[in-house]
Protein backbone atom coordinates (compact mmCIF):
# COMPACT_ATOMS: atom_id res chain seq x y z
CA UNK A 1 0.00 0.00 0.00
CA UNK A 2 0.97 3.64 -0.41
CA UNK A 3 2.49 5.45 2.55
CA UNK A 4 3.89 8.87 3.37
CA UNK A 5 7.39 7.35 3.18
CA UNK A 6 7.02 6.17 -0.43
CA UNK A 7 6.68 8.81 -3.15
CA UNK A 8 7.89 6.65 -6.04
CA UNK A 9 6.79 8.17 -9.36
CA UNK A 10 6.21 4.72 -10.91
CA UNK A 11 3.83 3.48 -8.21
CA UNK A 12 0.90 3.31 -10.66
CA UNK A 13 2.94 2.04 -13.62
CA UNK A 14 2.26 5.23 -15.58
CA UNK A 15 4.56 7.75 -17.25
CA UNK A 16 3.13 11.04 -16.05
CA UNK A 17 0.60 10.26 -13.31
CA UNK A 18 1.50 8.92 -9.88
CA UNK A 19 -0.45 8.79 -6.59
CA UNK A 20 1.14 9.53 -3.22
CA UNK A 21 -0.07 10.01 0.32
CA UNK A 22 0.84 13.57 1.13
CA UNK A 23 1.43 14.39 4.79
CA UNK A 24 1.10 18.11 4.01
CA UNK A 25 -2.03 17.82 1.84
CA UNK A 26 -3.63 15.26 4.17
CA UNK A 27 -4.68 12.46 1.82
CA UNK A 28 -4.05 11.06 -1.66
CA UNK A 29 -2.36 13.51 -3.99
CA UNK A 30 -2.41 12.72 -7.71
CA UNK A 31 1.01 13.77 -8.93
CA UNK A 32 1.71 14.99 -12.45
CA UNK A 33 5.34 14.32 -13.31
CA UNK A 34 6.41 16.29 -16.39
CA UNK A 35 10.06 15.33 -15.82
CA UNK A 36 10.14 11.52 -16.22
CA UNK A 37 13.82 11.72 -17.19
CA UNK A 38 14.78 12.83 -13.61
CA UNK A 39 16.17 16.14 -14.91
CA UNK A 40 15.86 19.46 -13.08
CA UNK A 41 17.35 22.93 -13.34
CA UNK A 42 18.07 22.79 -9.58
CA UNK A 43 19.86 20.14 -7.50
CA UNK A 44 18.58 20.53 -3.94
CA UNK A 45 20.68 18.78 -1.32
CA UNK A 46 17.62 17.06 0.17
CA UNK A 47 16.08 15.90 -3.12
CA UNK A 48 14.61 12.39 -3.06
CA UNK A 49 14.91 11.83 -6.82
CA UNK A 50 17.25 8.98 -7.69
CA UNK A 51 19.83 9.61 -10.42
CA UNK A 52 18.94 13.30 -10.59
CA UNK A 53 20.51 15.10 -13.55
CA UNK A 54 20.66 18.67 -14.80
CA UNK A 55 18.41 19.77 -17.61
CA UNK A 56 14.83 19.86 -18.75
CA UNK A 57 12.22 17.23 -19.64
CA UNK A 58 11.75 15.42 -22.94
CA UNK A 59 8.87 16.48 -25.22
CA UNK A 60 5.54 16.03 -23.47
CA UNK A 61 2.94 13.63 -24.89
CA UNK A 62 -0.24 15.53 -24.04
CA UNK A 63 -2.51 12.78 -25.35
CA UNK A 64 -0.84 10.24 -23.07
CA UNK A 65 -1.10 12.63 -20.12
CA UNK A 66 -4.81 13.08 -20.83
CA UNK A 67 -5.39 9.33 -21.07
CA UNK A 68 -3.42 8.49 -17.92
CA UNK A 69 -5.12 11.10 -15.75
CA UNK A 70 -8.60 10.22 -17.05
CA UNK A 71 -8.03 6.49 -16.47
CA UNK A 72 -6.53 6.98 -13.02
CA UNK A 73 -9.32 9.26 -11.82
CA UNK A 74 -11.90 6.74 -13.01
CA UNK A 75 -10.20 4.06 -10.90
CA UNK A 76 -9.78 6.35 -7.87
CA UNK A 77 -13.31 7.75 -7.97
CA UNK A 78 -15.30 4.79 -9.24
CA UNK A 79 -13.04 1.74 -9.00
CA UNK A 80 -11.24 -0.07 -6.19
CA UNK A 81 -7.97 1.90 -6.15
CA UNK A 82 -8.58 3.36 -2.71
CA UNK A 83 -9.42 0.07 -1.02
CA UNK A 84 -6.66 -1.72 -2.93
CA UNK A 85 -3.77 0.71 -2.47
CA UNK A 86 -4.51 3.26 0.28
CA UNK A 87 -4.69 2.85 4.08
CA UNK A 88 -8.20 3.49 5.34
CA UNK A 89 -7.21 6.67 7.19
CA UNK A 90 -6.04 8.36 3.96
CA UNK A 91 -8.78 7.28 1.53
CA UNK A 92 -9.67 10.63 0.08
CA UNK A 93 -8.43 12.52 -2.95
CA UNK A 94 -7.15 15.93 -1.94
CA UNK A 95 -5.44 17.38 -4.99
CA UNK A 96 -3.84 17.02 -8.38
CA UNK A 97 -0.32 18.40 -8.12
CA UNK A 98 2.22 19.28 -10.78
CA UNK A 99 5.34 18.05 -9.03
CA UNK A 100 7.47 15.04 -9.91
CA UNK A 101 11.13 14.48 -10.67
CA UNK A 102 12.12 17.98 -11.75
CA UNK A 103 10.82 21.52 -12.15
CA UNK A 104 7.37 21.23 -13.84
CA UNK A 105 7.49 24.69 -15.39
CA UNK A 106 10.65 23.77 -17.33
CA UNK A 107 8.47 21.82 -19.78
CA UNK A 108 7.89 24.00 -22.87
CA UNK A 109 4.35 22.57 -22.95
CA UNK A 110 3.62 23.52 -19.33
CA UNK A 111 0.69 25.84 -20.15
CA UNK A 112 -0.84 23.19 -22.45
CA UNK A 113 -0.39 20.59 -19.71
CA UNK A 114 -2.28 22.80 -17.25
CA UNK A 115 -5.11 23.24 -19.77
CA UNK A 116 -5.21 19.49 -20.38
CA UNK A 117 -5.41 18.67 -16.68
CA UNK A 118 -8.12 21.28 -16.11
CA UNK A 119 -10.15 19.80 -18.98
CA UNK A 120 -9.99 16.32 -17.43
CA UNK A 121 -10.91 17.64 -13.98
CA UNK A 122 -13.91 19.42 -15.52
CA UNK A 123 -14.98 16.20 -17.24
CA UNK A 124 -15.00 14.48 -13.85
CA UNK A 125 -16.93 17.39 -12.27
CA UNK A 126 -14.10 18.06 -9.81
CA UNK A 127 -14.14 21.86 -9.76
CA UNK A 128 -14.45 22.99 -6.12
CA UNK A 129 -14.05 19.35 -5.05
CA UNK A 130 -10.35 18.79 -5.76
CA UNK A 131 -7.51 21.30 -5.52
CA UNK A 132 -5.12 21.83 -8.41
CA UNK A 133 -1.61 22.65 -7.25
CA UNK A 134 1.73 23.53 -8.77
CA UNK A 135 4.78 22.72 -6.65
CA UNK A 136 7.55 24.81 -8.13
CA UNK A 137 10.95 26.31 -7.42
CA UNK A 138 9.70 29.50 -9.05
CA UNK A 139 12.89 30.05 -11.03
CA UNK A 140 11.20 30.35 -14.43
CA UNK A 141 8.48 32.89 -13.59
CA UNK A 142 10.03 35.32 -16.08
CA UNK A 143 8.81 33.13 -18.95
CA UNK A 144 5.47 34.22 -20.48
CA UNK A 145 4.38 30.60 -21.03
CA UNK A 146 4.97 29.80 -17.36
CA UNK A 147 2.95 32.83 -16.31
CA UNK A 148 0.20 31.76 -18.71
CA UNK A 149 0.02 28.30 -17.13
CA UNK A 150 -0.05 29.69 -13.59
CA UNK A 151 -2.72 32.22 -14.57
CA UNK A 152 -4.90 29.38 -15.92
CA UNK A 153 -4.36 27.43 -12.73
CA UNK A 154 -5.29 30.43 -10.59
CA UNK A 155 -8.41 31.23 -12.59
CA UNK A 156 -9.59 27.64 -12.11
CA UNK A 157 -9.18 27.97 -8.36
CA UNK A 158 -5.79 26.30 -8.00
CA UNK A 159 -2.76 27.37 -6.01
CA UNK A 160 1.04 27.37 -6.11
CA UNK A 161 3.50 26.09 -3.53
CA UNK A 162 6.60 28.20 -4.20
CA UNK A 163 9.95 26.94 -2.91
CA UNK A 164 11.96 29.30 -0.72
CA UNK A 165 14.41 27.35 1.43
CA UNK A 166 16.83 30.16 2.32
CA UNK A 167 16.86 33.91 1.68
CA UNK A 168 20.61 34.62 1.60
CA UNK A 169 22.34 34.21 -1.77
CA UNK A 170 25.17 31.95 -0.59
CA UNK A 171 23.10 29.59 1.54
CA UNK A 172 20.24 29.44 -0.99
CA UNK A 173 22.67 28.60 -3.78
CA UNK A 174 24.27 25.89 -1.62
CA UNK A 175 20.97 24.31 -0.54
CA UNK A 176 19.31 24.42 -3.95
CA UNK A 177 22.35 23.79 -6.12
CA UNK A 178 21.84 26.80 -8.37
CA UNK A 179 23.01 30.45 -8.26
CA UNK A 180 20.18 32.38 -6.61
CA UNK A 181 19.63 36.09 -6.10
CA UNK A 182 17.24 37.04 -3.24
CA UNK A 183 15.90 40.08 -5.11
CA UNK A 184 15.03 37.94 -8.13
CA UNK A 185 13.48 35.29 -5.88
CA UNK A 186 11.30 37.96 -4.27
CA UNK A 187 10.31 39.36 -7.67
CA UNK A 188 9.30 35.92 -8.96
CA UNK A 189 7.36 35.24 -5.78
CA UNK A 190 5.48 38.53 -6.17
CA UNK A 191 4.66 37.71 -9.80
CA UNK A 192 3.42 34.26 -8.84
CA UNK A 193 1.19 35.68 -6.11
CA UNK A 194 -0.45 38.04 -8.62
CA UNK A 195 -1.31 35.11 -10.88
CA UNK A 196 -2.58 32.54 -8.36
CA UNK A 197 -2.94 32.02 -4.61
CA UNK A 198 0.60 31.25 -3.46
CA UNK A 199 2.04 29.46 -0.45
CA UNK A 200 5.75 29.58 0.32
CA UNK A 201 7.19 26.11 0.98
CA UNK A 202 10.36 25.92 3.03
CA UNK A 203 12.48 22.93 3.98
CA UNK A 204 14.31 23.81 7.25
CA UNK A 205 17.05 21.45 8.42
CA UNK A 206 20.57 21.26 9.79
CA UNK A 207 23.60 21.06 7.51
CA UNK A 208 26.77 19.48 8.91
CA UNK A 209 25.06 19.46 12.29
CA UNK A 210 24.40 23.21 12.23
CA UNK A 211 20.82 24.48 12.12
CA UNK A 212 20.08 27.74 10.29
CA UNK A 213 21.18 30.59 12.54
CA UNK A 214 19.42 33.78 13.62
CA UNK A 215 20.83 35.64 10.61
CA UNK A 216 19.24 33.10 8.25
CA UNK A 217 15.92 33.45 10.05
CA UNK A 218 16.06 37.25 9.87
CA UNK A 219 16.91 37.24 6.15
CA UNK A 220 13.98 34.91 5.50
CA UNK A 221 11.51 37.11 7.39
CA UNK A 222 12.92 40.24 5.77
CA UNK A 223 12.36 38.83 2.27
CA UNK A 224 8.77 37.78 3.02
CA UNK A 225 7.66 40.80 5.07
CA UNK A 226 6.85 43.16 2.16
CA UNK A 227 5.07 40.34 0.28
CA UNK A 228 3.04 39.01 3.20
CA UNK A 229 -0.17 40.76 2.20
CA UNK A 230 -0.26 38.93 -1.13
CA UNK A 231 0.67 35.44 0.12
CA UNK A 232 -1.57 32.65 1.44
CA UNK A 233 0.95 31.48 4.02
CA UNK A 234 4.02 29.35 4.63
CA UNK A 235 4.43 25.57 4.64
CA UNK A 236 7.43 24.98 6.92
CA UNK A 237 8.59 21.38 6.85
CA UNK A 238 11.48 19.18 7.89
CA UNK A 239 13.23 16.14 6.45
CA UNK A 240 10.62 13.40 6.23
CA UNK A 241 12.40 11.07 3.80
CA UNK A 242 16.10 10.49 3.16
CA UNK A 243 17.90 12.45 0.49
CA UNK A 244 19.18 10.45 -2.47
CA UNK A 245 21.88 13.01 -3.29
CA UNK A 246 25.60 12.89 -2.53
CA UNK A 247 25.18 15.33 0.36
CA UNK A 248 22.69 13.11 2.21
CA UNK A 249 25.07 12.38 5.10
CA UNK A 250 25.47 16.12 5.76
CA UNK A 251 21.75 16.65 6.42
CA UNK A 252 19.85 16.11 9.64
CA UNK A 253 16.33 16.87 10.78
CA UNK A 254 15.54 19.53 13.33
CA UNK A 255 13.42 18.84 16.40
CA UNK A 256 9.78 19.78 16.16
CA UNK A 257 10.33 22.41 18.81
CA UNK A 258 12.89 24.17 16.61
CA UNK A 259 10.50 24.27 13.66
CA UNK A 260 7.71 25.54 15.91
CA UNK A 261 9.95 28.31 17.26
CA UNK A 262 10.85 29.48 13.76
CA UNK A 263 7.17 29.31 12.76
CA UNK A 264 6.28 31.60 15.65
CA UNK A 265 8.96 34.06 14.57
CA UNK A 266 7.70 34.07 10.96
CA UNK A 267 4.15 34.71 12.13
CA UNK A 268 5.22 37.45 14.54
CA UNK A 269 7.42 39.28 12.03
CA UNK A 270 5.31 38.90 8.88
CA UNK A 271 1.77 38.12 10.04
CA UNK A 272 1.68 35.11 7.73
CA UNK A 273 -0.09 31.89 8.60
CA UNK A 274 2.47 29.08 9.07
CA UNK A 275 1.70 25.38 8.77
CA UNK A 276 4.40 23.13 10.26
CA UNK A 277 5.13 19.58 9.10
CA UNK A 278 8.09 18.15 11.10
Amino acid sequence: MLSTDNHRRDSAGLRYVYPVISRRAGGVSVGINLNPNNACNWACLYCQVENLSRGGPPPLDLDLLRHELDTFLNDALHGNFMSREVPESARRLVDVAFSGNGEPTSAPEFAQAVATVIDILERHSLRNRLLLRLISNGSLLHRPAVQQGIRQLGEWGGEVWFKLDRAEAASASLINGSPLDPDKMASHLATCARLAPTWVQTCWFALDGNPPDATAEEAYCTLLRPLAGSLAGVHLYGLARPSLQAAASRLSALAGEQLDAFARRIKKETGLRVVVSP
